[in-house]
């Protein structure tokens, strides 16, 4: 008996819905407790002890700070805004991130109500107690308020010997069927300054 082309395309579409719904993936923040061969114990920021297993290769990114005053026009970053009563957007982080990363706004699950943007920098104001950037995207522009002290970082390349103890790590884990988080990319912080989140 011979199975028409479409029996064999159905059953393909079957097994990649099966594995993508045995995979999901969650948002690690917290600081790191043990590094045991490819196996990083994590204290997240909500208390729970977590086990993730590092995958070989594995890519570590290395917080760098960076400065208001060197943001420029035409630059790529991340920006965690939350909204005040008065409609205007605070700054809460800012990063720089790489241009394979989709352009864009959507929530944000670092704190209640915070707001994530992906985009180019269109204008920057500078004045006595006043710092503001517009980013402009495809579908809008979002003008934010970044107060002194806000943390601004870069990432640079890093090594699995940056993953120390007492350091605090962002970490996007894929979790299998059975509970089980992996990760193929870490976040770390160094000289105090955290990961991007």
């Amino acid at each position: 008996m011979r199975h028409p082309r479409w029996a064999g395309a159905l059953m393909a579409c079957v097994l990649v819905a099966a594995v993508a719904q045995a995979q999901s993936s969650v948002r690690v923040r917290g600081t790191i407790v043990a590094i045991d061969g490819n196996t990083m114990m994590v204290k997240s920021r909500d208390g729970r002890d977590l086990k993730l297993l590092l995958a070989d290769p594995l890519t570590v990114a290395v917080a760098k700070a960076a400065r208001f005053e060197d943001i420029k026009e035409g630059d790529y970053l991340g920006a965690t805004t939350q909204a005040r009563p008065d409609g205007s957007n605070i700054a809460v982080e800012l990063h720089y991130i790489a241009p394979t990363v989709s352009p864009g706004q959507s929530g944000s699950d670092l704190l209640p109500g915070a707001t994530m943007t992906n985009a180019n920098v269109a204008s920057k104001v500078t004045a006595t107690g006043a710092r503001e950037l517009t980013l402009q995207y495809k579908d809008g522009a979002h003008r934010i308020i970044v107060p002194e002290g806000v943390q601004i970082v870069r990432s640079v390349p890093g090594t699995r010997a940056d993953l120390v103890p007492g350091e605090y790590v962002f970490v996007a884990a894929q979790v299998g069927a059975d509970g089980a988080m992996s990760a193929a990319r870490v976040q770390v912080s160094k000289d105090g300054v955290k990961p991007a989140q």
